[in-house]
């Protein structure tokens, strides 16, 4: 993938990419640090016993949608300029972002029952966003690390300011803390994952679980996130190339 640093595209990407990571990189709100800290008042009421037990579902749930997105990612070319690898992106994010609104409403038009199969649909179509993703960007998804980076990516989304900043650090020297990453994916901290993104999306998708006005609900939040997900990983993989990484520092 070739990028021009002279031509109007990339300094068109350039603009939104600085302004990505400045937003990345700000210090929490009030009304969010304020909010975070309910939540984990919140958290610490619930047992121990039912944290390890969401946590170990959420990593086995996880764990099985990436190994199915890295056996089902098709291997397709690679297009030659960056500004075609960045079209190609932005239809595979319109695709998954309106095949989720769906997901999010046929689902949520069936109530609480319904609703319990958002969670694995809907994290399977944003998993299988972000590995085509990866793959357009040149990553080799079959790389435990470069599928550490997508978790990570993740992260970038569906998790508070507070955690976001501590992860983007750690993202922008990805090269250079490799033996400081988790060794593999027992080691990975599915803790604070799956606190993170329940806390995050929580409160949006108690409404899906109302009969009928659900599926309104679950399209709306489903397309939101998922494409606000489709654009943190576009930056997040442009954070890779050494044109956008030098040019911020």
């Amino acid at each position: 993938m070739k990028i021009d640093p002279e031509s109007p595209y990339f300094h068109e990407c350039l603009k939104e990419y600085l302004a990505w990571c400045e937003k990345m990189s700000a210090s929490p709100s009030l009304l969010n640090a304020t909010t975070h800290g309910f939540q984990r008042r919140l958290n610490n009421l619930i047992p121990e016993k039912i944290h390890q037990g969401i946590t170990s579902t959420i990593k086995e749930i996880t764990r099985a949608v990436i190994s199915g997105s890295v056996l089902t990612t098709v291997q397709r070319e690679h297009k030659e300029t960056f500004m075609e690898t960045e079209a190609y992106v932005r239809e595979r994010i319109n695709f998954y972002t309106n095949s989720s609104a769906a997901e999010g409403a046929i689902t949520g038009f069936g109530g609480f029952f319904s609703g319990l199969a958002d969670f694995p649909l809907w994290l399977t179509l944003k998993m299988k966003m972000l590995f085509e993703i990866a793959y357009a960007y040149g990553a080799d998804i079959s790389d435990y690390r470069e599928r550490l980076y997508i978790l990570y990516t993740f992260q970038l989304t569906f998790s508070s300011q507070e955690h976001r900043r501590e992860i983007f650090e750690q993202m922008k020297h990805w090269e250079e803390n490799a033996d400081c990453l988790p060794a593999d994916f027992h080691e990975f901290d599915w803790r604070t994952f799956q606190l993170e993104y329940r806390d995050y999306i929580d409160l949006a998708k108690l409404v899906q679980l109302i009969p009928g006005f659900g599926a309104i609900a679950g399209a709306v939040v489903n397309h939101k996130y998922t494409k606000k997900l489709g654009g943190d990983a576009m930056n997040a993989f442009r954070l890779r190339q050494h044109e956008f990484r030098n040019l911020q520092e």
